[in-house]
Protein backbone atom coordinates (compact mmCIF):
# COMPACT_ATOMS: atom_id res chain seq x y z
CA UNK A 1 0.00 0.00 0.00
CA UNK A 2 1.51 3.57 -0.66
CA UNK A 3 2.07 6.39 1.04
CA UNK A 4 -1.09 7.96 -0.98
CA UNK A 5 -3.27 5.55 0.22
CA UNK A 6 -1.87 5.26 3.59
CA UNK A 7 -3.04 9.05 3.71
CA UNK A 8 -6.73 8.79 2.29
CA UNK A 9 -7.44 6.17 4.63
CA UNK A 10 -6.22 8.00 8.13
CA UNK A 11 -7.86 11.00 6.58
CA UNK A 12 -11.47 8.96 5.95
CA UNK A 13 -10.95 7.81 9.63
CA UNK A 14 -10.64 11.46 10.78
CA UNK A 15 -13.71 12.00 8.98
CA UNK A 16 -15.18 9.00 10.19
CA UNK A 17 -14.79 9.46 13.79
CA UNK A 18 -15.33 13.62 13.58
CA UNK A 19 -18.69 13.37 11.09
CA UNK A 20 -21.04 16.08 13.59
CA UNK A 21 -18.28 18.57 12.87
CA UNK A 22 -18.41 18.04 9.03
CA UNK A 23 -22.04 17.63 9.63
CA UNK A 24 -22.23 21.06 11.06
CA UNK A 25 -20.25 22.35 8.57
CA UNK A 26 -22.24 21.26 5.38
CA UNK A 27 -24.77 23.41 5.93
CA UNK A 28 -22.95 26.72 5.64
CA UNK A 29 -20.87 24.95 3.23
CA UNK A 30 -24.27 24.39 1.09
CA UNK A 31 -25.26 28.08 1.75
CA UNK A 32 -22.23 29.16 -0.25
CA UNK A 33 -22.35 26.74 -3.16
CA UNK A 34 -26.06 27.80 -3.74
CA UNK A 35 -26.32 31.58 -3.02
CA UNK A 36 -22.78 32.72 -3.90
CA UNK A 37 -21.12 30.18 -6.80
CA UNK A 38 -24.00 28.60 -8.67
CA UNK A 39 -25.53 32.66 -9.01
CA UNK A 40 -22.30 33.14 -11.16
CA UNK A 41 -23.56 30.77 -14.24
CA UNK A 42 -26.10 34.08 -14.56
CA UNK A 43 -23.45 36.61 -15.05
CA UNK A 44 -23.44 35.73 -18.39
CA UNK A 45 -26.54 37.71 -19.11
CA UNK A 46 -24.33 41.33 -18.73
CA UNK A 47 -23.47 40.33 -22.29
CA UNK A 48 -26.57 39.49 -23.40
CA UNK A 49 -29.68 41.08 -24.75
CA UNK A 50 -31.44 38.84 -21.87
CA UNK A 51 -34.95 37.06 -22.95
CA UNK A 52 -36.72 35.04 -20.60
CA UNK A 53 -38.19 32.95 -23.58
CA UNK A 54 -35.21 31.87 -25.04
CA UNK A 55 -33.20 31.72 -21.30
CA UNK A 56 -29.40 32.64 -20.52
CA UNK A 57 -28.04 30.13 -23.00
CA UNK A 58 -30.43 31.00 -26.09
CA UNK A 59 -30.24 34.95 -25.20
CA UNK A 60 -28.40 36.52 -28.35
CA UNK A 61 -24.52 37.91 -27.43
CA UNK A 62 -24.10 41.63 -27.62
CA UNK A 63 -20.46 41.82 -25.82
CA UNK A 64 -20.10 45.11 -23.75
CA UNK A 65 -22.58 47.04 -25.09
CA UNK A 66 -24.18 47.50 -22.18
CA UNK A 67 -21.17 48.92 -20.21
CA UNK A 68 -20.51 51.14 -22.66
CA UNK A 69 -23.78 52.31 -22.18
CA UNK A 70 -23.62 52.62 -18.52
CA UNK A 71 -20.47 54.68 -18.84
CA UNK A 72 -22.19 56.81 -21.90
CA UNK A 73 -24.88 57.81 -19.48
CA UNK A 74 -24.72 61.15 -17.96
CA UNK A 75 -25.97 59.82 -14.86
CA UNK A 76 -22.38 57.62 -15.19
CA UNK A 77 -20.21 60.22 -13.09
CA UNK A 78 -22.65 61.54 -10.81
CA UNK A 79 -23.40 57.70 -9.68
CA UNK A 80 -19.67 56.83 -9.19
CA UNK A 81 -18.53 60.22 -7.84
CA UNK A 82 -21.47 59.97 -4.87
CA UNK A 83 -20.29 56.58 -4.52
CA UNK A 84 -16.66 57.06 -4.03
CA UNK A 85 -17.32 60.39 -1.32
CA UNK A 86 -19.52 58.42 0.67
CA UNK A 87 -16.90 55.63 1.01
CA UNK A 88 -14.14 57.77 1.33
CA UNK A 89 -15.49 60.05 4.08
CA UNK A 90 -16.88 56.45 5.46
CA UNK A 91 -13.26 54.99 5.76
CA UNK A 92 -11.95 58.19 7.10
CA UNK A 93 -14.36 57.93 9.87
CA UNK A 94 -15.90 54.67 10.43
CA UNK A 95 -12.23 52.70 9.95
CA UNK A 96 -10.54 54.65 12.93
CA UNK A 97 -13.73 54.51 15.10
CA UNK A 98 -13.78 50.83 16.57
CA UNK A 99 -10.25 51.10 16.95
CA UNK A 100 -10.41 54.37 19.19
CA UNK A 101 -13.02 53.11 21.03
CA UNK A 102 -11.31 49.37 21.91
CA UNK A 103 -8.57 51.44 22.69
CA UNK A 104 -10.18 53.85 25.41
CA UNK A 105 -12.14 50.83 26.94
CA UNK A 106 -9.34 48.74 27.23
CA UNK A 107 -7.21 51.71 28.92
CA UNK A 108 -10.72 52.03 31.58
CA UNK A 109 -9.44 49.59 34.69
CA UNK A 110 -13.26 50.47 36.30
CA UNK A 111 -14.77 47.14 35.23
CA UNK A 112 -18.55 48.36 35.88
CA UNK A 113 -17.95 51.48 33.67
CA UNK A 114 -16.27 49.00 31.20
CA UNK A 115 -18.79 47.03 30.79
CA UNK A 116 -21.41 49.97 30.55
CA UNK A 117 -19.60 51.51 28.08
CA UNK A 118 -19.85 47.83 25.83
CA UNK A 119 -23.08 47.41 26.20
CA UNK A 120 -24.12 51.00 25.18
CA UNK A 121 -21.84 51.28 22.12
CA UNK A 122 -22.56 47.59 21.18
CA UNK A 123 -26.50 47.65 21.12
CA UNK A 124 -27.12 49.99 18.67
CA UNK A 125 -25.74 47.26 16.04
CA UNK A 126 -29.40 45.43 16.38
CA UNK A 127 -31.25 47.98 15.41
CA UNK A 128 -33.05 47.20 12.22
CA UNK A 129 -32.16 49.51 9.44
CA UNK A 130 -35.74 50.68 8.77
CA UNK A 131 -35.87 51.72 12.65
CA UNK A 132 -32.29 53.63 12.26
CA UNK A 133 -33.94 55.71 9.62
CA UNK A 134 -36.96 56.51 10.88
CA UNK A 135 -34.72 57.35 14.43
CA UNK A 136 -32.69 59.90 12.10
CA UNK A 137 -36.27 61.65 11.06
CA UNK A 138 -37.29 62.45 13.75
CA UNK A 139 -33.80 63.35 15.70
CA UNK A 140 -33.79 65.30 12.49
CA UNK A 141 -37.22 66.75 12.18
CA UNK A 142 -37.14 70.51 11.21
CA UNK A 143 -40.14 70.89 13.70
CA UNK A 144 -39.95 68.39 16.51
CA UNK A 145 -36.66 67.42 16.04
CA UNK A 146 -34.64 67.17 19.02
CA UNK A 147 -31.42 68.22 17.11
CA UNK A 148 -33.42 71.36 15.58
CA UNK A 149 -34.89 72.01 18.46
CA UNK A 150 -30.95 72.48 19.85
CA UNK A 151 -30.23 74.58 17.32
CA UNK A 152 -33.40 77.20 17.38
CA UNK A 153 -32.82 77.80 21.09
CA UNK A 154 -28.87 78.75 19.98
CA UNK A 155 -30.43 81.35 17.99
CA UNK A 156 -30.11 79.75 14.75
CA UNK A 157 -32.55 78.71 12.00
CA UNK A 158 -33.53 75.07 11.53
CA UNK A 159 -31.99 72.78 8.80
CA UNK A 160 -33.55 70.41 6.96
CA UNK A 161 -30.82 67.78 7.42
CA UNK A 162 -32.62 64.88 5.46
CA UNK A 163 -33.34 67.30 2.29
CA UNK A 164 -29.65 68.76 2.22
CA UNK A 165 -27.65 66.90 -0.56
CA UNK A 166 -24.83 67.77 0.53
CA UNK A 167 -24.74 66.66 4.17
CA UNK A 168 -26.53 63.59 3.09
CA UNK A 169 -22.97 61.36 2.93
CA UNK A 170 -22.49 62.56 6.03
CA UNK A 171 -25.54 61.73 8.28
CA UNK A 172 -25.56 58.44 5.73
CA UNK A 173 -21.80 57.94 7.47
CA UNK A 174 -21.95 59.64 11.32
CA UNK A 175 -25.30 57.38 12.18
CA UNK A 176 -23.37 54.38 10.58
CA UNK A 177 -20.02 55.10 13.06
CA UNK A 178 -22.81 55.06 16.01
CA UNK A 179 -24.52 52.33 15.18
CA UNK A 180 -21.58 49.88 14.12
CA UNK A 181 -18.13 51.01 16.22
CA UNK A 182 -19.03 49.56 19.34
CA UNK A 183 -19.92 46.20 17.23
CA UNK A 184 -16.85 46.67 15.44
CA UNK A 185 -14.57 47.10 18.45
CA UNK A 186 -15.11 43.80 20.14
CA UNK A 187 -12.31 42.21 17.00
CA UNK A 188 -9.76 44.50 18.40
CA UNK A 189 -10.69 44.52 22.20
CA UNK A 190 -10.25 40.52 21.60
CA UNK A 191 -7.11 41.35 20.17
CA UNK A 192 -5.79 43.65 22.59
CA UNK A 193 -6.77 41.33 25.30
CA UNK A 194 -3.95 38.79 23.84
CA UNK A 195 -1.13 41.23 24.20
CA UNK A 196 0.84 39.87 27.18
CA UNK A 197 0.50 42.07 30.57
CA UNK A 198 4.55 41.34 30.61
CA UNK A 199 4.76 43.96 28.03
CA UNK A 200 3.23 46.42 30.02
CA UNK A 201 4.52 45.96 32.90
CA UNK A 202 8.10 46.75 31.14
CA UNK A 203 6.85 49.59 30.12
CA UNK A 204 5.53 51.03 33.24
CA UNK A 205 8.84 50.15 35.15
CA UNK A 206 10.47 52.08 32.28
CA UNK A 207 8.21 54.95 33.15
CA UNK A 208 6.28 55.04 30.29
CA UNK A 209 3.00 56.76 30.82
CA UNK A 210 -0.46 54.60 30.24
CA UNK A 211 -1.14 57.13 26.78
CA UNK A 212 2.41 56.17 25.55
CA UNK A 213 1.91 52.85 26.33
CA UNK A 214 -1.25 52.32 24.10
CA UNK A 215 1.35 54.02 21.22
CA UNK A 216 4.18 51.65 22.10
CA UNK A 217 2.56 48.47 23.05
CA UNK A 218 -0.98 48.33 22.68
CA UNK A 219 -1.62 49.83 18.61
CA UNK A 220 1.94 47.54 17.95
CA UNK A 221 -0.21 44.72 19.20
CA UNK A 222 -3.63 45.02 17.23
CA UNK A 223 -1.96 46.33 14.21
CA UNK A 224 -1.83 42.80 12.23
CA UNK A 225 -6.05 43.13 13.06
CA UNK A 226 -5.58 46.86 11.79
CA UNK A 227 -4.30 45.82 8.50
CA UNK A 228 -6.78 43.06 7.99
CA UNK A 229 -9.62 44.93 8.36
CA UNK A 230 -8.36 47.57 6.16
CA UNK A 231 -7.82 45.47 3.62
CA UNK A 232 -11.30 44.41 3.48
CA UNK A 233 -12.43 47.86 3.98
CA UNK A 234 -11.06 49.21 1.34
CA UNK A 235 -12.38 46.02 -0.79
CA UNK A 236 -15.59 46.96 -0.13
CA UNK A 237 -15.80 50.49 -0.73
CA UNK A 238 -17.69 50.33 -3.98
CA UNK A 239 -20.63 48.17 -1.67
CA UNK A 240 -22.17 51.13 -0.07
CA UNK A 241 -25.23 49.57 1.42
CA UNK A 242 -28.24 50.07 -0.72
CA UNK A 243 -31.02 49.62 2.24
CA UNK A 244 -30.39 52.18 4.10
CA UNK A 245 -29.71 54.45 1.40
CA UNK A 246 -32.92 53.86 -0.26
CA UNK A 247 -34.77 54.94 2.79
CA UNK A 248 -32.91 57.83 3.27
CA UNK A 249 -33.77 59.27 -0.32
CA UNK A 250 -35.88 61.83 -1.42
CA UNK A 251 -36.36 64.24 -4.12
CA UNK A 252 -34.12 67.37 -2.88
CA UNK A 253 -30.86 65.02 -1.46
CA UNK A 254 -31.05 63.03 -4.91
CA UNK A 255 -27.71 64.68 -6.45
CA UNK A 256 -25.55 63.21 -3.82
CA UNK A 257 -28.22 59.94 -2.28
CA UNK A 258 -27.63 57.95 -5.93
CA UNK A 259 -25.19 55.41 -5.66
CA UNK A 260 -24.33 52.08 -7.75
CA UNK A 261 -26.92 49.60 -5.40
CA UNK A 262 -29.47 52.30 -5.61
CA UNK A 263 -29.20 53.00 -9.08
CA UNK A 264 -28.69 48.89 -9.96
CA UNK A 265 -32.16 48.31 -8.25
CA UNK A 266 -33.97 51.00 -9.91
CA UNK A 267 -32.77 49.75 -13.38
CA UNK A 268 -32.46 46.32 -12.72
CA UNK A 269 -35.61 45.44 -10.86
CA UNK A 270 -38.35 48.57 -11.69
CA UNK A 271 -37.50 48.97 -15.06
CA UNK A 272 -36.78 44.88 -15.86
CA UNK A 273 -33.17 45.73 -17.08
CA UNK A 274 -32.32 42.91 -15.55
CA UNK A 275 -28.83 42.43 -18.42
CA UNK A 276 -27.93 46.51 -18.05
CA UNK A 277 -27.96 45.85 -13.96
CA UNK A 278 -26.18 42.90 -13.92
CA UNK A 279 -23.09 44.86 -16.31
CA UNK A 280 -23.27 47.34 -13.65
CA UNK A 281 -22.91 44.93 -10.33
CA UNK A 282 -20.46 43.10 -12.65
CA UNK A 283 -18.18 46.30 -13.36
CA UNK A 284 -19.01 47.03 -9.31
CA UNK A 285 -17.49 43.69 -7.97
CA UNK A 286 -14.37 43.86 -10.80
CA UNK A 287 -13.47 47.02 -8.87
CA UNK A 288 -14.29 45.63 -5.81
CA UNK A 289 -11.65 42.77 -6.32
CA UNK A 290 -9.29 45.35 -7.99
CA UNK A 291 -8.79 47.31 -4.86
CA UNK A 292 -8.97 43.85 -2.08
CA UNK A 293 -6.07 42.92 -4.44
CA UNK A 294 -4.21 45.55 -4.52
CA UNK A 295 -4.58 46.96 -1.09
CA UNK A 296 -3.35 42.98 -0.34
CA UNK A 297 -0.33 43.10 -2.51
CA UNK A 298 0.80 46.19 -1.42
CA UNK A 299 0.01 45.04 2.53
CA UNK A 300 2.23 42.09 1.82
CA UNK A 301 4.95 44.19 0.80
CA UNK A 302 5.18 47.08 3.36
CA UNK A 303 3.83 45.25 6.51
CA UNK A 304 3.92 41.22 5.92
CA UNK A 305 0.22 41.03 7.23
CA UNK A 306 -1.94 39.81 4.42
CA UNK A 307 -5.37 37.93 3.51
CA UNK A 308 -3.65 35.90 1.16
Amino acid sequence: MNSGMIRAKKRLTMMRNHWQLYLIFLFPLAHVIIFRYIPIYGIQIAFKKWNPVLGITGSHWIGLKYFKQFFASPDAVRIIANTLRISLIGLALSFPAPIILALAVNACDRIGFKKTVQMVTYAPHFISTVIMVGILMQLTDMRLGVINIIIKALGFEPVNFMGSAPLFPWIYVVSGVWQQAGYQSVMYIASLAGISPELHEAATVDGASRFQRMLHVDIPGILPTIVLMLILDVGSMMNVGYQKVFLMQNSMNMGTSEVISTYVYKVGLKQANYSFSTAISLMNTLVSLILVTSTNFISRKLTETSLW
